[in-house]
């Protein structure tokens, strides 16, 4: 996502976050559109839970393996990145240079393959984007149960709230409509996995 919209979603979720640490307190609620929770800690049981629920296929396992790299990919990355408190801002600092990461895109990413490196049988991962092409465009990862459909899933947001961990599903999002796109999907995952690939063989070199 670029400057000017995320500087604005920024401030406005800013301004929110007391009155969401009140509101987010029921996940499992009546499933009216715009409800949106955070994850406070890597064994979140409620987002445990909800991915579990997916479908009887799902493994309880693999719902707590996803639901903690989730939550960890967000807390390690605000560290390394030293992410600023509002997206706007960090955005900014990432565009001119002061950052090296922090874009929605780059979260979204690495969460992906952190998650892909999982080896997950029972859940498979979407790349989703809303306002695709557009300055104000977003990206995260959405879980579903293997074979599910993506409008089930439910997404997973790192940088929403500048690295903690907020989640929903996806049609229930208060700021984005969610779509789909399979073949960013499998770019983005060849392209790390010939990252990954070259290092192995640098390495071997090396050696």
């Amino acid at each position: 996502m670029f400057f000017h919209r995320s500087l604005f979603l920024g401030i406005r979720t800013f301004a929110v976050v007391p009155v969401l640490v009140l509101a987010l307190s029921s996940p499992l609620g009546s499933g009216r559109r715009g409800e949106l929770f955070v994850a406070w800690s890597a064994e979140d049981p409620s987002l445990r839970t909800r991915i579990a629920a997916l479908s009887p296929t799902v493994s309880p396992d693999e719902a707590r393996r996803v639901a903690d790299t989730a939550y960890m990919t967000g807390r390690e990355l605000h560290r390394e990145w030293r992410v600023a408190w509002l997206p706007g801002i960090q955005n900014f600092l990432v565009n001119t240079g002061r950052r090296k990461g922090g874009l929605c895109f780059q979260w979204a990413t690495e969460l992906l393959v952190r998650l892909d490196a999982l080896k997950l049988q029972t859940l498979e991962l979407h790349w989703a984007e809303s306002f695709a092409n557009t300055n104000g465009e977003h990206n995260v990862i959405v879980v579903t149960a293997r074979g599910q459909a993506f409008e089930k899933g439910i997404l997973l947001d790192n940088w929403r709230y500048s690295g903690h961990l907020v989640w929903t599903q996806v049609a229930m999002d208060p700021e984005y409509h969610w779509t789909e796109n399979k073949s960013e999907l499998a770019r983005r995952l060849g392209r790390a996995r010939d990252v990954a690939s070259k290092q192995v063989r640098s390495t071997m070199k090396s050696n």
